[in-house]
């Protein structure tokens, strides 16, 4: 591996750290006593799976391991190679073994890439040691790496970087005259690396782009408006903010984020949480989510966690949905971020989730269950010959309509599955269900007590 990189590289790449000392964040894997610097320390190295996020160094460790411990490192992009390509690795891999017994560690960038047949094709050599793997995944590897691969990795969970990690590896490249932007003698703003650290979003790459194009604006402005000037030269946080443009936030629609950010706009909603449930929404629609997707998660929210604690909420998220396909962004993500707010504060139920999934239980266990006799209709003669509908009681007929009949097959009878709650609008349901079966409960008593009497 070479000590330098070439000078035409991005200066992301160029300021690639070779030693685990020079490396910033992540600490509870590289900080003293921690998991990475002991495996260094002890020269040897597992199969790992680092999964983090873009730009928080998975790539960057996997060259340190492999530099630390004098092993063969092989890059290899799930996006550009296949089996093919893992066949002459293999090969290579034996070789280098055979003469030299130098080991080869095999980076897999992107690992969540491959196929299932791709990813086995590792596995005979991981498990007898002759490749190392290190993948990197920006997805969770429980659903996209093979279980018997993963069995045989350990997983590291590396976290965005924090700002102040950020503004560190900003002013380091700003200094540093050999792989750096120090030969051009640039200064900068706090406010200007304050800025740039904050949109960075966690993503040390990012971070290091941004500052490569601040510089080359600040070097042309400077290079036309006074070319024989040597003092320094200062990016300005004017300069960062034209730079940044539109921040591009860390979300993809598809993958791991997609997931965490429903879960945490679902949840602020269920907790009644409206700042909570706006921001996440906001989130979510800044990095390009499918508003109407967001529609569908809400109505289905509004059944599912409100239910007839206020039944005007599936109405709400219904019209957000209208509203949305009417006007489209961004005059219509407002009525999104209003149905969020409104479902948030509504009343909350799940007992007609709970009800549903007690029924859905019921049916898996007991199957077909016939519709009661006394319930079927009997268009037919010989329908009502065979007892269809016999002994039915039409509810109107009565005074308060009300009947005491039963409406489950036999061996399902005096199940309960809706069971409102004090809630919102519930209240008046549980309340007008608990006087009805007073009622029906009195006439049986009375009906009982003349039986009994006659």
């Amino acid at each position: 591996m070479p000590a330098r990189t070439p000078r035409h590289s991005p200066l992301a790449e160029r300021m690639r750290p070779k030693r685990l000392d020079d490396f910033v964040g992540q600490q509870h894997l590289v900080g003293e006593g921690k998991f990475l610097r002991q495996l260094i320390e002890g020269g040897t190295i597992p199969s790992l799976v680092f999964w983090g996020p873009p730009g928080s160094g998975k790539t960057t460790l996997a060259t340190i391991l492999a530099r630390a411990v004098a092993a063969h490192f092989v890059f290899f992009s799930a996006v550009l190679s296949g089996v093919k390509e893992i066949r002459q690795i293999v090969e290579q891999a034996k070789t280098l073994r055979e003469q030299s017994g130098q080991a080869t560690i095999l980076f897999v960038d992107e690992i969540h890439r491959f196929n299932k047949s791709q990813q086995d094709a590792f596995l005979p050599h991981v498990e007898s040691g002759l490749l190392t793997l290190i993948g990197a995944t920006t997805e969770n590897p429980s659903f996209e790496i093979t279980a018997p691969l993963l069995s045989r990795c350990q997983v590291l969970l590396l976290a965005p970087l924090r700002p102040e990690d950020i503004a560190q590896v900003v002013r380091r490249a700003l200094a540093d005259t050999d792989d750096g932007l120090g030969a051009h003698r640039l200064a900068m703003e706090e406010e200007a690396v304050r800025l740039l650290a904050e949109a960075a979003d966690g993503d040390c790459r990012r971070a290091l782009n941004y500052l490569e194009t601040a510089a080359n604006l600040t070097l042309e402005a400077r290079q036309r408006q006074a070319p024989e000037d040597e003092a320094p030269r200062t990016i300005t946080a004017a300069c960062v903010r034209e730079t940044l443009q539109q921040k591009t936030l860390r979300y993809d629609a598809g993958g791991e984020e997609h997931y965490n950010l429903i879960s945490a706009l679902h949840k602020s909603l269920r907790d009644s949480d409206p700042d909570g449930a706006m921001y996440w929404l906001a989130r979510m629609l800044a990095g390009g989510e499918d508003p109407l997707y967001l529609a569908r998660r809400m109505i289905r929210f509004a059944s599912e966690d409100i239910g007839n604690a206020d039944p005007q909420a599936l109405q709400i998220a219904l019209n957000c949905r209208d509203a949305y396909h009417m006007l489209g962004s961004p005059e219509g993500e407002l009525a999104l971020i209003q149905a969020a707010a409104y479902l948030a504060t509504a009343p909350k139920s799940n007992a007609l989730y709970a009800g549903f999934a007690k029924i859905r239980a019921d049916i898996q266990r007991t199957g077909s269950l016939p519709v009661p006799l006394h319930l079927r209709n009997a268009p037919t003669t010989l329908m009502k010959e065979f007892g269809y509908g016999r002994g039915y009681q039409y509810a109107h007929d009565d005074r308060d309509a009300l009947v005491a009949q039963e409406h489950l097959p036999p061996e399902l009878a005096g199940t309960v599955y809706y069971e409102p709650t004090n809630r919102g609008y519930e209240a008046v349901i549980k309340d007008r269900l608990t006087k009805w079966k007073q009622i029906l409960k009195q006439r049986a008593q009375h009906h009982a007590h003349k039986k009994n009497t006659a």
